[in-house]
């Protein structure tokens, strides 16, 4: 695909692409219902951001690992039905037992630092939690990374995975998941992927043997040609491996983006699924294309395999199909589409983002009064219709 000009100037031609976003919640900063025996002193709101989400029925679950301390915790909810632009009080998941981490009360069967969950078509969660605690400042480990199954019928734990030694690294900072279900409504056999962030790789784990293993190749790690990020004209560095992740059942695929790239990646799944790989076997990983700037959220359609991402300069969202090769720029907002943590394809057709200012969190320059954090929709049919000048990926 050729490129004949930068998408930042094509957003700032084209109007009408900020329009199409529906905040569905905002926040200048989360708010909990906390007990009454927490102390505000343990507390410290401006050093909690959402990372990861899921839409149910009736409920909006949000996972925002403890980056620094005083993140009072690490998963919650809100109702999915909420007036538009509101900012719900978070429920912490399942309830505030799970999460005494916050006032030093470190107990290895509740949550530690959760970055994204996924439900299955069993009505369940998969919560991946890293078990590291202020991964940004001194990365202290408490508790080895472990994989929770709740059923969201009775928000009761069903299953709990605590992943052996050999597939873990000293620095190991699981992030994401994917839950590839052979067959719908067979779970308990499905398959995850999960990203390792800080010790680049991907650890596999087969839910009917109930085992895992790590995956290896270079194109899981960061390039620190591309280390450095501007956002809204604030710049930052982080040196961020494999974090992005998005399933194609259809195409048996499994796309893979480091944080610190621009650069997007497949593998089979098949290569993944067949066990744990051989001495010196070599990984079928291909290169997808190169997108205009680095990248964390990703997601694709599950009737069309169209992939949708945000490069981060842009303060866009875009998509691509790897079938027709078709480009399109879907929505575009310099103020709403900073830092697009994840996103997410719904049945409906539409795409749901986190916007979270990341960069002024990292860098300690929230202001508290600003609408930081924002839970967005953008409906079915949004950007143009024909892809060919949009420069997205190449």
């Amino acid at each position: 695909m050729n490129v004949v000009g930068p998408l930042v100037l094509l957003c700032c031609i084209i109007g009408g692409y900020s329009s199409q976003l529906e905040v569905l919640n905002q926040w200048t900063l989360l708010n909990f219902d906390l007990p009454f025996e927490y102390s505000y002193e343990d507390i410290r709101l401006e050093n909690t951001v959402f990372t990861g989400f899921e839409v149910t029925s009736n409920r909006i679950f949000l996972a925002t690992p403890r980056l620094r301390v005083g993140v009072p915790a690490t998963l919650s909810t809100i109702p999915r039905n909420t007036p538009p632009g509101s900012s719900p009080v978070l429920q912490a998941f399942p309830d505030w037992s799970m999460h005494g981490a916050v006032r030093g009360d470190v107990n290895c069967t509740g949550l530690i630092s959760v970055y994204r969950i996924r439900a299955d078509s069993c009505n369940r969660l998969w919560v991946l939690d890293s078990g590291v605690m202020t991964s940004l400042d001194d990365f202290t480990r408490v508790c080895n990374p472990k994989l929770m199954v709740f059923d969201l019928r009775t928000d009761q734990i069903v299953r709990t995975v605590i992943f052996p030694r050999e597939v873990l690294r000293p620095s190991s900072l699981l992030t994401n998941l994917i839950i590839d279900e052979d067959v719908q409504g067979r779970c308990d056999s499905a398959f995850v992927y999960m990203s390792d962030t800080a010790s680049p790789g991907l650890v596999v784990y087969d839910g009917l043997k109930d085992q895992a293993w790590r995956i290896m190749h270079p194109a899981f790690f960061p390039d620190p040609d591309f280390s450095d990020y501007n956002v809204d004209g604030e710049s930052f560095t982080l040196m961020d491996g494999v974090v992005g992740l998005a399933h194609s059942p259809t195409l048996s695929t499994l796309y893979f983006q480091p944080l610190a790239t621009d650069r997007l990646f497949s593998i089979p799944t098949s290569a993944l699924t067949k066990g744990p790989p051989v001495e010196f076997e070599q990984m079928p990983v291909s290169l997808v294309g190169k997108k205009s700037s680095q990248g964390l959220g990703l997601t694709i359609s599950l009737t069309d395999d169209t992939l949708y991402f945000s490069p981060l300069t842009e303060t866009a969202v875009a998509t691509w199909n790897p079938v027709t090769g078709q480009q399109r720029l879907l929505a575009y907002d310099s103020e709403k589409l900073q830092f697009p943590a994840e996103l997410r394809w719904l049945n409906d057709g539409s795409v749901w983002l986190l916007s979270t200012r990341f960069q002024k969190f990292f860098k300690r320059t929230i202001i508290s009064s600003e609408i930081n954090l924002r839970i967005i929709r953008i409906p079915p049919k949004n950007g143009l219709s024909r892809g060919v000048n949009n420069h997205l990926l190449y």
